[in-house]
């Protein structure tokens, strides 16, 4: 293994590409270590990638897109989620990507790197604000439809702002959940209203499992998560009915401005990775959710008695590199007759194509990580957009000009596929999990 400090440079030095491209031959970072000025070298290089020009893309719709973070109850197993929403009009961005210096702190337990590497990323990421008005009006008005979202394993709710944002300027409601399985690399709560009123947060991290325990918990975290979001869907449903509920985190974005706001006849859920598994779980067992869309779905959670169980239209929207052959089997096992079930896959994309790291990674670690695939990360995701879109029309019977990218949905575009890719048919099956570390796999 490298020595911290090499490791340290080597990252800066990735993410400088993008602001200061040099020859790597000219690059020396044992050099620099050696040299009793490293540590200058090492704030010089800080200095300039503080200056990077990372953008998460603004939505693509019509609407203004407004975001809040909400908690319903404070305990470890309350309803924790960032909601996004179309807002009354108001262009002046404030809301932050990753809010708290302990999400970053899980981020580097998970990808197994020293705790000191927390206080990099936060200084390179920490400032980074989305496209979306912090606590600004809900648009009112109109009845919308639902979306609840759910994350991948080692992700948070924050970290798909790209696809939040999107939807919410088509005209979507979407609540990003904030799993409380051990699956996020972090997640927070107060140990009682006290503690909740003075801001004392108590931090939960992702859970290290054993090899001999990862089967029988993995299928007892999606079962959760699967609950998460049927509980998620309870409490803002029951704030459209204008039941009062309090928001413990109460950072100034009135819960009630969502009475009456909500189609409960449009409802559906969507995941990435571990998520799309839990789309899988949570359609089997909530029929008010009428569709869902798994984005590159981790299958190996996925039971073998689900197949039977779904009996919504379900969308599969995979990338190139991520699916096993196993993967793809399960996945057509769920069609079945009579069933609603499409399937395409992304030309040239990677796993990470779906969540916002694609956006925030410099172009050379973004691909040493494989946080970037082939494809440009922007035709990536609108594609993805613009097929969960025309689905969700379809599904929900929305009244939306949506249904011009029903083509998407068959895979009629340069950059897709119907189906799973024949490259995936033939690669081994080992595949990574949601931050490209090497996934358990026991098929």
């Amino acid at each position: 293994m490298a020595p911290p400090k090499l490791h340290v440079l080597f990252c800066l030095c990735s993410c400088l590409i993008l602001v200061h491209p040099f020859d790597w031959q000219q690059l020396n970072p044992t050099g620099f270590i050696k040299s009793a000025g490293w540590t200058d070298q090492i704030q010089m290089l800080m200095a300039a990638v503080s200056f990077e020009h990372t953008k998460i893309p603004r939505g693509s719709g019509s609407y203004s897109v407004g975001c809040t973070d909400l908690m319903f109850d404070y305990t470890n197993k309350s309803t924790f989620l960032r909601l996004y929403y179309p807002s009354q009009d108001y262009d002046h961005y404030e809301t932050l990507w990753i809010p708290n210096q302990e999400y970053f702190l899980g981020l580097s337990k998970f990808i197994g790197t020293h705790g000191h590497m927390s206080k990099i990323l936060k200084f390179l990421y920490g400032s980074i604000i989305i496209p979306a008005n912090w606590n600004s009006p809900l648009r009112t008005g109109e009845k919308y439809p639902l979306i609840i979202f759910s994350h991948g394993l080692g992700a948070f709710r924050t970290v798909y702002s790209a696809i939040g944002i999107d939807l919410a300027s088509h005209g979507f409601i979407v609540a990003a959940v904030e799993h409380r399985d051990g699956s996020a690399s972090a997640t927070y709560y107060f140990e009682d209203q006290s503690a909740a009123e003075t801001r004392n947060r108590s931090w939960l991290y992702f859970k290290t499992l054993e090899q001999g325990e990862k089967e029988t918990f993995r299928k007892q975290q999606v079962q959760q998560r699967a609950k998460e979001c049927s509980e998620a869907l309870n409490v803002i449903l029951d704030i459209a009915d204008g039941t009062p509920v309090k928001d413990v985190l109460n950072l100034g974005f009135d819960v009630q401005q969502l009475k009456g706001s909500i189609d409960r006849n449009k409802i559906a859920v969507i995941g990435h990775s571990f998520g799309g598994a839990t789309v899988i779980q949570t359609l089997s067992e909530d029929q008010r959710f009428r569709c869902g869309i798994a984005l590159d779905p981790w299958m190996y959670p996925v039971s073998d008695d689900m197949y039977s169980k779904v009996p919504q239209p379900l969308f599969f929207i995979n990338s190139e590199q991520f699916q096993s052959p196993n993967d793809i089997k399960k996945m057509t096992k769920f069609y079945l007759p009579d069933k609603e079930r499409k399937m395409i896959t992304i030309k040239g994309s990677v796993h990470h194509n779906f969540a916002d790291f694609t956006f925030a990674a410099g172009k050379v670690i973004g691909h040493i990580f494989k946080l970037k695939g082939h494809i440009d990360s922007e035709v990536a995701i609108d594609l993805t957009d613009k097929a969960s879109l025309a689905f969700l029309q379809k599904y929900l019977g929305l009244e939306k000009d949506f249904n011009q990218w029903d083509s998407l949905m068959e895979g009629a575009d340069k950059n897709l596929i119907p189906g799973p890719t024949i490259h995936t048919l033939t690669q081994p099956d080992t595949p990574q999990d949601s931050m490209g570390i090497e996934k358990e796999n026991v098929d």
